[in-house]
């Protein structure tokens, strides 16, 4: 027995007869020392982690002992300034975080839900489940542990190019009293969702910014966090991928001036004549609604108004087809062609074909078509008006819009338009005045039977003498 051990006994001894607090008091301040040396060797020279990095940038872990840290067995090392390290089987680092965490819980107590706001606590420790995954190529994880049996679990996987937290789970246990008073559950409660923490390979995730992460009943949320997971080296890599709660807004681009919508197109009258007279007689303005692709690649819908003054017409008539046509020099060409039914009398729109130049289109020639429409209808030898704008869908990308038009075809009287029927858009406006002035005469005749019922009522409360 060596002198140092004999003097130990008799000083253990001395304290067993003695009982006195001072002699313990010294026993127990020598006895951390013997516990980390304990450590020590039982970590076999497994490296430590040292001071934090510093936030301006990554920084190399200091392997004085004198930094307080704790260890592992397997290698998994927790510095006191919340740097966690994950290492595998060899000693070599596979994740590496720094970062402050905050909690918030809700749990139930007998008098209803409760919660709770805490942090991550400086003693807050590596778990020994923590794992580099296979070949430090996939599914790494590190596991956090703190308090009475809660744990914050980082789950990586990467790509070629990027690596992620896929997961973050979050387990808190209800039966610790000192941080969930009065609950009314006991035992582990884990909950989890993806994040959006990710940065390229070879890159440290940075992210001074706060982010939160919501799952279930609880939310963190991490401040002022150095990931990175997959390393190449013993540190943290010198570049960064930035999150983007740290990048500056961007300055939205000033936008061009929207083109004011034109106004309603001037009204102007066309006809078509054959040889047994007039066989298409039309008043109305018209505008043109066209979506297209531009020079840069962009969609766009524009309006444009038919100009009577630059715009020459003509057409032809049949038994049973009347065609107008309109001609101008940025409107190659407008048809609307009017059919009749002999069955049943009736006379409609049944035509509109479109060609168009357009400067600023990736195509400049625009063409539309379509034969089977069922528009402006009225019966034969009667005129079609509509005071109230009305837009006509030809195609997917052209409309048009029609302005106070009154037209006829067929069986026109000189030019003279027949007998006239009302649109529904004006027989429901008009729809509207009247209902109201019906309204208001029920309320005056209401007043009027009102005021003659007590104006009776008064004279039979006088008795003659």
């Amino acid at each position: 027995m060596t002198t140092k051990k004999r003097q130990n006994l008799q000083k253990a001894n001395k304290c067993k007869v003695n009982h006195t607090a001072a002699c313990w008091a010294g026993r127990r301040q020598a006895a951390p020392q013997q516990r980390v040396r304990g450590a020590e060797a039982a970590a076999g020279g497994v490296a430590r982690a040292g001071q934090p990095p510093l936030r301006g940038g990554p920084a190399r872990p200091d392997s004085s002992p004198e930094n307080g840290t704790r260890q592992s067995r397997a290698g998994l090392v927790h510095g006191a300034s919340a740097v966690f390290v994950v290492k595998n089987g060899n000693g070599t680092a596979c994740i590496m975080a720094n970062f402050s965490a905050a909690f918030l819980t809700s749990y139930d107590t007998r008098s209803g839900p409760q919660n709770k706001s805490f942090e991550l606590p400086a003693g807050a420790e590596v778990s020994n489940s923590s794992s580099c995954g296979k070949e430090n190529a996939s599914d790494s994880s590190l596991v956090i542990s703190f308090g009475r049996g809660h744990t914050l679990t980082l789950t990586f996987t990467r790509n070629a190019t990027h690596y992620r937290v896929q997961l973050m789970r979050f387990a808190y246990n209800l039966s610790d009293t000192d941080t969930f008073p009065n609950s009314s559950s006991t035992g582990v409660t884990t909950v989890q969702s993806v994040t959006d923490i990710k940065a390229d390979v070879n890159k440290t995730y940075r992210c001074v910014s706060e982010t939160q992460v919501h799952m279930g009943s609880a939310a963190v949320t991490l401040r002022d966090a150095a990931i990175e997971a997959y390393l190449s080296g013993s540190n943290f890599s010198r570049e960064e991928t930035r999150c983007e709660q740290d990048l500056p807004t961007p300055t939205a681009p000033p936008q061009p001036s929207p083109t004011p919508a034109p106004a309603s197109p001037a009204v102007s009258r066309y006809n078509v004549s054959g040889t047994n007279g007039t066989c298409l007689l039309a008043n109305m303005g018209l505008q043109l609604n066209v979506t297209y692709r531009t020079v840069d690649n962009k969609m766009v819908t524009r309006e444009f108004n038919v100009n009577p003054n630059k715009t020459t017409f003509g057409g032809n008539c049949s038994a049973t087809l009347a065609t107008l046509e309109l001609h101008s020099e940025s409107l190659l060409l407008l048809v609307f062609q009017f059919a009749m039914n002999e069955s049943s009398s009736r006379v409609f729109l049944q035509g509109v074909q479109l060609n168009l130049t357009l400067p600023d289109a990736k195509d400049r020639t625009f063409t539309a078509t379509n034969s089977s429409l069922r528009a402006l209808q009225a019966t034969a030898g009667n005129s079609y008006k509509c005071n109230s704008e009305q837009r006509l869908q030809v195609t997917s990308t052209f409309s048009l819009n029609v302005f106070r038009v009154w037209v006829q075809a067929f069986r026109v009287d000189g030019d003279k338009f027949g007998p006239v029927e009302e649109c529904q858009l004006d027989e429901n406006s008009m729809l509207i005045p009247i209902a109201v002035g019906g309204a208001l005469a029920g309320l005056v005749l209401i007043v009027l039977i009102a005021y003659l019922i007590g104006r009776k009522r008064s004279h039979a409360g006088y008795q003659t003498i």
